[in-house]
């Protein structure tokens, strides 16, 4: 979240903040910024006030895929490589996911637990990827969090990795929300 700020702190004119995954959680609150002109979540968590990343991963409905999170290590946590391809990036090259899995970038045991004060979807236009074959976020818990943001919403074939997969409908959906920001402040 820091480093949002900082981006943002440097920045002339108006941004457009892009999510995936926990980062959807990062741009709800940092999209709170008043240079931040709307949001566009990639198969992103989209927490509500008081929720977390945890709280919305908790309960997880029966038969819905559980991530592969290894125990923390250290004070941060990984995915399982044995499962990385096919929980996160199933529809990838097997090479490209195998560097993916190896490369990953470890996240503070805390991230998942911070809340979100104040959703900026609540007062920010908001564009939602949802990815129909996410083996993290189920598409159905997509489907609520991009109807309750009021997102306006573009469903693809996909895996976790979508930005990897899809990367044309990943930059579609960005082009979109630039466009329509740029229509309306005109």
């Amino acid at each position: 979240m820091e480093a949002t700020k900082r981006v943002l702190a440097g920045k002339d004119g108006p941004a457009i903040l892009v999510g995936h995954s926990y980062g959807g959680a990062v741009i709800t609150q940092a999209g709170n910024d008043s240079k931040v002109a709307g949001l566009v979540y990639i198969t992103a968590f989209a927490p509500d006030k008081g929720e977390s990343v945890a709280s919305l991963i908790k309960n997880p409905p029966p038969g819905a895929p559980v991530p592969p999170i290894l125990p923390p290590r250290d004070g941060y946590l990984l995915l399982d490589k044995a499962k990385f391809a096919a929980s996160f990036a199933g529809d990838v090259e097997p090479e490209k996911a195998a560097f993916m899995a190896d490369s990953q970038v470890p996240w503070g045991v805390e991230a998942p637990s911070g809340t979100i004060s104040e959703p900026a979807w609540k007062s920010k236009p908001s564009w939602y990827l949802i990815a129909t074959d996410d083996k993290m976020i189920p598409p159905d818990a997509q489907r609520f969090m991009s109807k309750r943001a009021g997102s306006t919403v573009v469903e693809a074939k996909g895996s976790h990795a979508i930005y990897v997969s899809q990367p044309r409908a990943v930059a579609a959906l960005i082009e979109q929300a630039a466009k329509s920001l740029k229509a309306a402040a005109a």
